[in-house]
């Protein structure tokens, strides 16, 4: 069974029922919204057909977070190479030369004389040669056209705009009146600016997942901070590979995952995985190794963005990650990379890394959970079972919470009032799904004493002797 979860973004240009359930059908676990590009009415339709189609589809929504572009006044400046262009934030005439206006009023007081200002993804690069009061003097690296509300990024220089726009605080307050799973923070510099997002769900006693998309220097540097604070983690790696260069993008994924797992946080890697299979049937061999690498390094979950949001192949390129991941996962249990996170003095940590460590040393043994928060389920995740694990949660937003996180099955289980009854329960479930024989040996991991506690048991034995002492095994057969 796979065990790498996949995110697929989906546009409300194309949600249909039909369409969605294929990508549910293919293996899509997370459906990603992206702000930048939908409108309320339309997310409204995209998230009616998504829950049409699963309820244990999770959804997640992007913010565009603090991020300077072109002014949406700009007209459209062809530049060439060697050519001087101004940048300011209004749009008068300065020195006679093409002024290139901008969105951020301290666009000016940030830069300094040899700083790189990288346009629409870094496909115009312009050196700053001069900085005046007003404006900043550039000259042009590379020939192109610069369009209106196009990115601009400036590697390695702290932009101090705030965290959250006004179009965010509009999408976090649709987020959480449509009871969605996670929020995607764009550009997360630091622990504060997660913290800006959860004071808002705090405000709205919203229980939404933040998820802080890594895609600049500062948030790579504070990433033990950012990952105190927020669920899990994106690498992000268009802007990511903007801000710093490329060829240390395989280096700072690696180091990321591995934090995150230290962490025991959910950790998804995106942006270009199969890019060509926007317009092409097939990936690149490239691409099949690079998705590779993320599953080889034990990612949580895997992203396709243009690919089944607007892309020609958006069935096929889930169907492949897929195939990718089956082909990968049992190869990566050799374990030549591995990251064993700490217990930190944490009983279900503990609980959860022993429970790991016995599945390997006993014989078709599969492990079984019940969970209030996701808290163990996690942990479980973080340790890396080779084998899947069962989580019956008492909650339906938990279930769709767990479907982040590696090698984690989630499904619904009605809470009891007596704990012990919780584990037959989660057992005589498994059981009629025909998941469990009764003579199949499993690990239980449990808890006693609520929510807070966490688990505090594990008990190794088969079903039958789970079940047998109130012959549940026998009504089941009936």
């Amino acid at each position: 069974m796979r065990q790498t979860r996949i995110v697929a973004t989906i546009s409300d240009q194309r949600c249909d029922i039909p369409f969605i359930e294929s990508l549910y059908k293919a293996g899509m676990n997370v459906a990603r919204i992206n702000t930048a590009h939908i409108s309320k009415e339309g997310g409204i339709k995209l998230i009616k057909n998504i829950r049409a189609v699963s309820p244990k589809i999770a959804i997640m929504i992007d913010t565009k977070g603090p991020e300077i572009r072109t002014a949406k006044t700009q007209k459209e400046t062809t530049v060439t190479q060697g050519e001087e262009v101004v940048f300011s934030c209004s749009e008068k005439n300065i020195s006679g030369l093409q002024n290139i206006c901008v969105n951020y009023k301290n666009f000016v007081r940030d830069l300094n004389v040899g700083d790189n200002i990288l346009i629409d993804d870094g496909d115009i690069k312009v050196t700053v040669q001069e900085k005046h009061s007003d404006y900043l003097l550039g000259r042009v690296e590379n020939n192109g056209i610069i369009k209106n509300n196009k990115s601009i990024n400036v590697p390695g220089i702290k932009i101090k705009l705030p965290s959250i726009s006004e179009k965010d605080k509009e999408f976090i307050a649709f987020a959480v009146e449509n009871d969605l799973d996670f929020i995607a923070h764009s550009f997360v510099r630091n622990r504060q600016d997660v913290k800006d997002v959860q004071k808002i769900l705090d405000k709205y006693k919203s229980e939404i997942k933040i998820i802080a998309k890594i895609e600049n220097l500062e948030g790579v540097n504070n990433i033990t901070e950012i990952l105190e604070e927020a669920y899990g983690i994106m690498v992000a790696r268009g802007d990511l590979g903007i801000e710093i260069p490329a060829e240390q993008i395989p280096t700072v994924q690696r180091n990321l995952i591995r934090k995150a797992i230290q962490q025991k946080k959910p950790v998804i890697v995106a942006t270009q995985m199969l890019h060509s299979m926007i317009d092409h049937p097939r990936p690149t061999r490239a691409e099949v190794s690079d998705v590779a690498s993320a599953i080889y390094s034990r990612a949580d979950a895997i992203m396709l963005s243009g690919e089944t949001a607007y892309g020609k192949y958006p069935v096929e390129a889930v169907e492949t990650m897929v195939k990718i991941a089956k082909e990968v996962e049992p190869d990566r249990d050799k374990r030549y990379d591995v990251t064993i996170p700490p217990v930190n003095n944490e009983i279900p940590a503990y609980l959860a890394h022993s429970a790991i460590r016995a599945s390997r040393e006993l014989d078709n043994c599969l492990i079984v959970t019940s969970t209030t928060t996701g808290r163990t389920a996690r942990y479980l995740a973080a340790y890396r079972s080779s084998i899947p694990v069962y989580a019956k949660c008492h909650s339906h937003r938990v279930v769709r919470e767990l479907a982040l996180s590696f090698g984690i099955f989630p499904s619904y289980l009605e809470m009891k009032k007596n704990k012990m009854q919780i584990q037959k329960a989660a057992v005589l479930s498994l059981i009629k799904e025909n998941v469990l024989k009764e003579d199949d040996m499993l690990i239980y991991v449990g808890g006693r004493f609520g929510e807070e506690a966490g688990a505090s048991f594990i008990e190794v034995s088969t079903a039958k002797n789970i079940l047998s002492k109130i012959g549940e095994i026998n009504s089941s057969k009936k």
